[in-house]
């Protein structure tokens, strides 16, 4: 007799199975489930390679008699192994710029919100705190900034941040003070960096 404590002894463990080895295994489709007259098709064999999306099936509905005859003949024309359309992460030039007493780490393209500048919407600005250049080549860190480096940036828009409360208040003295505040931004798209 065993002690429930202990658990199963040695001698008494079910033997682990085998992994069975799918890559030649054929499956068996309940037609029945997909419905009446419904046609599986297999895509035509080629080579896999490890990591790329593969097609395996192809399910023609039941009724559907303009594409149960177009399904196989795509599938037989189209290659099994679909490589995946990713660009080359390719890296791309950034810097690190101070505005408004906030530093951000931006790219060409980037659209970023900051504090309010003093010049108007639709005008292009410079901007001239860059504190470090990288991503292509070397890396440019400033004391405290890069030497003739700059970015410049469109001005799309100013704004006005989300409604903050500002609620100060004392115990026991009735005293409530409640006022609101939003911040002045502007939201700059970046078109260039040089330096």
């Amino acid at each position: 007799m065993t002690d429930p404590n202990k658990g199963t002894p040695p001698s008494e463990t079910p033997e682990a199975s085998e992994p069975e080895d799918v890559t030649n295994a054929t499956y068996d489709v309940d037609e029945t489930a997909l419905g009446a007259g419904a046609e599986v098709t297999d895509a035509p064999e080629a080579a896999v390679t490890e990591g790329e999306p593969v097609e395996v099936l192809t399910f023609v509905p039941p009724g559907d008699d303009a594409s149960a005859t177009a399904a196989p003949a795509a599938a037989a024309a189209s290659p099994r192994v679909k490589p995946a359309d990713k660009p080359a992460d390719a890296p791309s030039r950034y810097a690190i710029v101070k505005t408004g007493g906030k530093q951000y780490r931006v790219k060409v393209g980037d659209r970023i919100q900051v504090e309010r500048l003093h010049a108007e919407a639709g005008t292009d600005v410079t901007l001239d705190e860059v504190l470090m250049l990288g991503g292509v080549g070397s890396t440019l860190i400033g004391t405290p900034i890069v030497d003739g480096a700059s970015v410049t940036a469109h001005i799309d828009e100013h704004a006005r941040g989300e409604k903050i409360v500002v609620f100060k208040f004392k115990a026991k003295k009735r005293y409530r003070r409640r006022t609101g505040h939003r911040q002045e931004l502007t939201r700059l798209t970046i078109t260039g960096i040089s330096g």
